[in-house]
């Protein structure tokens, strides 16, 4: 593996996280999905832009970008040997040949100064042990005048998986949802963070946008508890009790919070609520030099 500074993100992307994101990728698209257009939208992917993919999981916007940019390339960059695998393995299958993947940690990756045009994310920025490093890093590896632009999750109160596993808390102990400023889902929830982040990292014209969408997380109440149980989250708190009557007292509970989400097809809807940031690297330093 190469040099990882973040450890304990590496240990879990490559462990059982990272094993169940790349076996349900399809999934995790039909959830997230929603966000790929404003988000390639605002990073003005252009036929021949040179994009970076940070933490691009199993690769769909990273191919996207790809297929935007004919005459240019993405590459896609995560510490997830699993999510790699699964991204190299579609984009081979898909035919998409202007696009590649590298593991790596972004804070310490050593990119070509100024080899992008644009840096994208799509849920993949709030899980850096040193946030400023890795989005300086990004910085230098975009051109001078290069976009940069992010989707990353509001507040929790405002995303309904949230709101579905926060209905167990009778049954077993739910907790908090992350801490801002720690890494985790929730690390860049606060607006205000976002900005001080970056133009600590030395970007400027950052500018922090309200987005949402619907995301499909089953076909069915029941089949939605189960995926949603499955995910980092759901295993946390059914391995906290070896109570099988309990575990099973909380997937019946969550099924029935589901089932108001469902349509009349049966498909679960669930609204995400995130930021979509965006922010240039400087065309010149401070004193007008180039």
């Amino acid at each position: 593996m190469p040099d990882i500074v973040n450890s304990e993100q590496a240990q879990a992307w490559n462990g059982p996280e990272g094993a169940h994101w790349a076996r349900n990728q399809d999934r995790w698209n039909a959830v997230n999905g929603g966000f790929n257009e404003p988000l390639l939208d605002a990073a003005r992917i252009a036929q021949d832009t040179r994009t970076l993919d940070v933490g691009c999981g199993s690769g769909q916007t990273t191919r996207l970008a790809a297929l935007r940019a004919p005459r240019g390339h993405a590459l896609g960059l995560d510490l997830s040997g699993p999510m790699l695998t699964e991204a190299r393995a579609r984009a081979e299958r898909e035919g998409v040949a202007n696009a590649a993947f590298v593991q790596g940690d972004a804070q310490t990756h050593p990119f070509e100064a100024g080899q992008f045009d644009a840096a994208i994310s799509r849920y993949g920025v709030m899980f850096y042990a040193d946030p400023v490093a890795a989005f300086g890093n990004i910085g230098r590896a975009l051109r001078p005048g290069g976009r940069l632009a992010f989707v990353c999750p509001a507040d929790a109160a405002l995303n309904d998986w949230v709101t579905a596993v926060a209905s167990l808390r009778d049954i077993v102990p739910v907790g908090a949802f992350g801490q801002p400023g720690l890494p985790g889902m929730f690390s860049l929830a606060e607006p205000d963070r976002i900005r001080d982040v970056l133009t600590t990292a030395g970007f400027t014209a950052v500018t922090v946008d309200q987005i949402q969408a619907y995301g499909t997380w089953g076909h069915g109440a029941a089949d939605a508890a189960d995926f949603l149980l499955a995910t980092g989250p759901g295993r946390h708190l059914t391995e906290q009790t070896a109570d099988a009557a309990t575990r099973a007292h909380a997937r019946a509970t969550l099924t029935a919070h589901l089932r108001t989400h469902e349509t009349a097809d049966g498909t679960v809807r669930l609204r995400s609520t995130s930021w979509l940031v965006t922010a240039a690297r400087p065309t010149s330093h401070a004193d007008g030099r180039p």
